[in-house]
């Protein structure tokens, strides 16, 4: 399955420059309020997993910008990644990412659906353009994921000639993201209290990367078990000794010096 864009291109001017100071960034509502735990949930065990370094990007609800024909143009997608970014002066808090300007491009966006709106798929090659177009012919993002959380539904375009072409996925209906070196798919289950279809990542091995409270959780169950496995071998050696001391009273009953049988 594909989903192109028009195929006759509207002539554009894509540059890279700095946001300007007073520009007012989008402050739109989150429409799904299962993005928040998503987003994080995927951060979160990037980071347990010690895939994250100080020169990478990974946000939420951030906002991408590029210069479309010398008007700026800001998508917010639900989750990114760009591999390595320019680091800002101290005291400085980065507002938003323009590819090329500040480091590379970006390498990954995330789109989570809401239940009614659908402008995740958008083609629209006119001002302010769709997420899909956006993505595709003016970002050139390699990867380009959509998550319907709602039936679910997960689906991953790769680039390839420019145009995204929708991915299939492995037999446990996983996809392999290349920016990552990792696979991604649907995982049922319970984080801080919410039972819910969460996005979970799986090394090449196909081992599953653990969030920071499982981690938590099987470190402490690690520990449990060392627990029991210590007070058990010392109660085996508390019986032993009494075995030995009531051995011992009974050859002394019997008139025999227990140390003559040891010689």
């Amino acid at each position: 399955m594909v989903l192109t864009t028009p195929q006759k291109r509207i002539p554009t001017k894509v540059t890279w420059e700095k946001l300007p100071e007073d520009f007012v960034l989008p402050d739109d509502p989150v429409e799904n309020i299962q993005q928040p735990p998503l987003a994080a949930a995927l951060t979160d065990a990037l980071g347990a997993a010690n895939r994250i370094q100080p020169q990478m990007l990974i946000a939420s609800n951030f906002g991408l910008v590029a210069t479309v024909n010398q008007k700026t143009v800001v998508k917010a997608p639900d989750w990114l990644y760009v591999p390595n970014v320019l680091p800002v002066a101290q005291g400085i808090i980065r507002r938003s990412y323009t590819p090329n300007l500040e480091g590379d491009p970006v390498a990954l966006v995330m789109e989570f659906l809401s239940e009614t709106d659908t402008g995740e798929y958008s083609i629209r090659p006119t001002y302010p353009y769709g997420k899909l177009y956006f993505y595709e012919r003016i970002l050139a993002v390699p990867s380009y994921v959509i998550f319907d959380p709602y039936e679910p539904r997960l689906e991953v375009r790769r680039l390839q000639d420019s145009q995204y072409l929708l991915q299939e996925p492995t037999a446990e209906g996983r996809y392999w993201i290349p920016e990552l070196e990792l696979f991604l798919g649907i995982w049922y289950g319970t984080r801080l209290g919410s039972t819910i279809h969460w996005l979970r990542w799986w090394d090449e091995a196909g081992n599953m990367l653990l969030w920071s409270a499982e981690q938590a959780e099987q470190e402490r169950q690690r520990a449990e078990q060392e627990r029991l496995r210590a007070e058990d071998a010392l109660a085996q050696a508390q019986a032993e000794r009494q075995r030995n001391e009531l051995l011992v009273a009974k050859l002394l009953e019997l008139g025999v010096d227990p140390d003559t049988l040891q010689k």
